[in-house]
């Protein structure tokens, strides 16, 4: 057949009429014969036509798929018509693949392995010899030998006489909880207590504040140890130590000599006046309230030059031991040409700054009660939840749960908690017959009669009352009449007269006294408060020094 199949074309007509000598066979037989093999021939071609008509469906249908493949364009170019339906069939393309191909990623779980060597006692005691251990959880170094029979534990180990530690006072702890944590018993703990709020309050003392602790001996194996020795610095100006005599705590008050002389800083402004104001020694925290006092007095980019001088007062502590702390800004000014341009100091109960003419500080119009945008106006409306319409009496904050909210100027709380459809509320009265109301709030800060500034958080936002979501709901009323809170700005500003100007007037005179940077050195310390020498060769050398 093979043969057959690789014979010419111009000589198949010869295949179908072939030439047949049977020799010297019977005539039946010799027909039965040449019968058989051209119904062979037969079968053969058939065969064949068969084949090349599968052969030319098999060709039209590859090209018909190879035109439509082509049309689709499974992996297009992603970096060519980004944003087209194109771009965005070839990026579903290509995320498929890489989940298929994370669907398909090997695990990568830990094969668990057979140990090296068998690992009995002996063994073990032979490698923790190389372990890095602390010396309290028993490390050594070198070889060692495993216990043998002849060695007996100890009944009891031995205790240190002593033991000094340092604690902490965090933010949100008690001083009773600290000491208790320190390990101090129960008895010394309460003594320790009322010995120090008999000189200051516990709650005053600050976060941070690190206690000097000394336990003694234990008095039985399960006893607590008793305080030999407590001292921190409780202020800044007063140092407590309690100490044990026979039994009996004690308190030792040491007072530390402070001066209280303000820190005065002057330099030019150059090109930044925060980098000028902390390139000349002033503290971060004081630069910046400085530029806010400025700022809500005079227009910064316009009134200052580079030329000016500033001026800035802060106030300042030095401690006899050596300790310094700076506090908040006193003064602010900025001289020009070397006369005063503008003079502002902290003056009042409120601390706010006013010029040397007496006149307080400036604050314009109402700031935003949260950092949000409007989602509702003040009118007529369909309300949300009864479905009619009625008036909307305020505007609609979007602000998410939990935000703070502040007063948008000073005022008095004339009312705060459960209003109604507005949940829990707080009403503020700001003077001149104007009042403002929070409503909706999750939590209230504030209480009735309280007095509040500008910018304090009176609350949070939440979904109480009538409301379909976190958002505020902020009313404005003047006269007891409901008015849209976007259509009013005002001025609000303080003035010195009579006898207080005289000593506002005063006072500033005083504090322009101070010389720059005389508050930098380092007080005098006087013979009282020399420490004596602990050790001998100190006191060799202070001898030296005599001489």
């Amino acid at each position: 057949m093979e043969q057959l199949r690789d014979l010419p074309g111009d000589i198949e007509p010869a295949i179908e009429e072939p030439f047949l000598d049977f020799g010297d066979a019977p005539a039946p037989a010799a027909a039965a014969a040449g019968k058989s093999h051209r119904l062979v021939l037969k079968r053969i071609g058939n065969w064949r036509a068969r084949l090349d008509e599968t052969r030319a469906c098999y060709d039209h249908w590859r090209d018909r798929a190879s035109a439509r493949l082509g049309q689709i364009d499974l992996a297009p170019d992603l970096a060519m018509d980004i944003g087209s339906a194109r771009w965005f069939r070839g990026l579903g393309t290509m995320l498929g693949l890489g989940a298929v191909a994370l669907a398909l990623w090997p695990d990568f779980a830990p094969l668990e392995a057979r140990p090296a060597m068998a690992m009995d006692q002996t063994a073990r005691d032979e490698l923790r010899s190389h372990m890095i251990t602390p010396l309290a959880l028993g490390g050594d170094s070198g070889r060692q030998m495993g216990a043998g029979p002849m060695v007996r534990p100890l009944a009891s180990a031995p205790e240190r006489p002593q033991i000094e530690l340092v604690a902490t006072l965090s933010r949100g702890d008690t001083f009773d909880r600290m000491l208790q944590r320190a390990g101090i018993g129960a008895s010394d703990a309460e003594r320790v207590r009322e010995l120090v709020a008999s000189e200051i309050k516990l709650e005053e003392i600050e976060p941070g504040t690190r206690i000097d602790i000394t336990l003694g001996r234990r008095p039985g194996p399960n006893a607590p140890r008793p305080l030999d020795a407590l001292s921190f610095r409780a202020r800044f100006d007063l140092e407590l130590e309690v100490l044990a005599n026979n039994g009996n705590l004690s308190l030792r008050r040491n007072v530390i000599r402070v001066d209280d002389t303000p820190l005065r800083i002057r330099g030019t402004v150059g090109q930044s006046l925060y980098r000028s104001a902390r390139a000349a020694g002033a503290p971060a925290s004081a630069v910046q309230e400085f530029i806010k006092a400025l700022d809500g007095q005079i227009d910064m980019d316009r009134s200052i030059r580079a030329t000016d001088e500033f001026d800035l007062i802060v106030a300042y502590r030095r401690a006899a031991t050596g300790e310094r702390q700076a506090g908040k800004v006193l003064y602010a000014g900025i001289d020009r040409d070397g006369k005063p341009k503008t003079q502002l100091m902290r003056w009042g109960q409120d601390g706010i700054f006013y010029e040397a003419s007496g006149v307080g500080e400036q604050r314009g119009g109402l700031i935003a009660p949260v950092p949000g945008g409007i989602s509702s106006g003040f009118g007529m409306r369909r309300h949300p939840i009864l479905g009619y319409r009625r008036m909307h009496s305020g505007v609609d904050f979007r602000a998410s749960y939990g935000t703070p909210i502040v007063a948008v100027t000073d005022g008095r709380v004339s009312g705060a908690g459960r209003m109604g459809g507005c949940g829990n509320a707080v009403r503020l009265d700001h003077g001149n017959g104007l009042q403002t109301r929070y409503c909706h709030m999750s939590r209230i800060a504030v209480n009735g009669g309280q007095s509040v500034r500008r910018g304090q958080v009176i609350g949070y936002v939440g979904s109480t009352g009538l409301s379909t979501g976190a958002h505020l709901h902020y009313e404005m009323y003047r006269g007891g009449r409901a008015i849209d809170p976007r259509t009013v700005s005002f001025v609000t500003r303080a003035q010195l007269e009579g006898r207080e100007l005289m000593n506002f007037r005063a006072a500033l005179a005083e504090l322009k006294q101070i010389q720059p940077g005389a508050a930098l050195e380092d007080l005098e310390k006087r013979p009282e408060e020399v420490e004596a020498p602990q050790r001998e060769i100190e006191r060799l050398d202070s001898k030296r020094e005599i001489r």
